[in-house]
C-alpha cells in the first residue's frame, strides 16, 4: 500500500486569474474569522481587490507621466495576486518583477505567471533586504493549516502565531538567495510593493540609489515594524506618507500625480 501524499496545493478558477492556491492557507483566529491568502481566495474568489485596483490607478498615471515601460518590483509576492494583477494591467507597456522566498510558495508564483501567460512578469526565488548574501529561514509545514505569507523569516520577540508552531533553531533553517535591490543594476523602477513581514527597513535600506534616483511610488505593509520610524525614514527621502489599511502609501513629494492621487 503506498503512503497518503496529500493534495496541498489545487488550481482555483478565481475572479483575478487562475491560480494555484494551498488549501491549508489558512489561521483559523476563532470560530469566525480566519486569515491567509488562500483562505481569502477559496472564500471569497479573490483577495484585496480594492488594494489592488488602488495600485492599478497609479499604474496608469505612472505610464502617462514617465511613459511606457514601467517597472513594478512585488517584494514578498506570494502566490502572486499581486504580480498577476500588475502584469495583466500592464500588458505591451510594463513589466512585474516578484521575488519570493518561500521555495514551495515561489513554485506557485512561478506556475500562475505561466498559466496566466504573462510575459511581462518574472518570478526571483529570493529574500529581499539590505545585502546580497544568504538568508536562513524557516520550513513550514505545507500540508498543515497555517497563514503561509505571515511566515517572518527573521524571529523576533513579538513572532506572529501563523496558525502551526514554527522551529527557528539553526538546524532547522534553510539557505535562501538574499538580494539588495540596489545590486540588481535595474534601469527603471516606477513602483514597489513592499510586504516582508517585519524586513520592510531593511528593504528599503537595500534600495537607498532606487529611492533616489528613481523616486518609485510606495506600498508597504507595516503591521509588523515601527510605522512611526518608517514614517520618519520616507520622509527624510522626500516623500508624503499617508496610511492605507495595513499599509503605508508613500509618494514622492514633488511628483505632479502625488496630490491628484491623494484627492481620491
Amino acid at each position: 500500500m503506498s503512503a497518503s501524499r496529500p493534495l496541498s496545493f489545487i488550481l482555483a478558477a478565481s475572479d483575478q486569474g487562475t491560480l494555484i492556491v494551498n488549501l491549508n492557507d489558512r489561521h483559523a483566529v476563532d470560530s469566525t474569522h480566519a486569515h491567509g491568502v488562500g483562505h481569502q481566495i477559496l472564500t471569497n474568489a479573490g483577495y484585496e481587490q480594492s488594494e489592488i485596483d488602488t495600485v492599478l490607478t497609479m499604474l496608469g498615471w505612472l505610464r502617462e507621466h514617465r511613459g511606457d515601460g514601467v517597472v513594478a518590483l512585488d517584494c514578498g509576492a506570494n502566490i502572486g495576486v499581486h504580480t498577476i494583477s500588475f502584469a495583466r494591467h500592464m500588458t505591451q507597456w510594463g513589466r512585474v518583477i516578484a521575488f519570493e522566498a518561500q521555495e514551495r510558495i515561489y513554485y506557485a508564483l512561478a506556475g500562475n505567471i505561466c498559466l496566466n501567460n504573462l510575459f511581462n512578469a518574472r518570478a526571483v526565488y529570493a529574500a529581499v533586504g539590505d545585502r546580497d548574501g544568504t538568508l536562513m529561514i524557516p520550513a513550514p509545514d505545507y500540508n498543515r493549516p497555517g497563514s503561509f505569507g505571515s511566515l517572518e523569516l527573521m524571529q523576533s520577540e513579538r513572532t506572529e502565531n501563523i496558525g502551526q508552531p514554527i522551529d527557528y533553531r539553526p538546524e532547522a533553517m534553510q539557505p535562501v538567495p538574499l538580494v539588495c535591490l540596489d545590486g540588481l543594476g535595474l534601469p527603471r523602477v516606477d513602483f514597489m510593493k513592499i510586504d516582508v513581514e517585519g524586513m520592510e527597513i531593511a528593504v528599503l535600506d537595500g534600495a537607498s540609489d532606487i529611492l533616489t534616483r528613481f523616486r518609485p511610488y510606495l506600498l508597504i505593509e507595516h503591521i509588523k515594524t515601527d510605522r512611526k520610524a518608517l514614517a520618519t525614514r520616507l520622509e527624510a527621502l522626500g516623500y508624503r506618507v499617508w496610511v492605507m489599511g495595513m499599509n503605508t502609501l508613500a509618494l514622492p513629494a514633488d511628483d505632479p500625480c502625488t496630490d491628484k492621487i491623494i484627492q481620491r
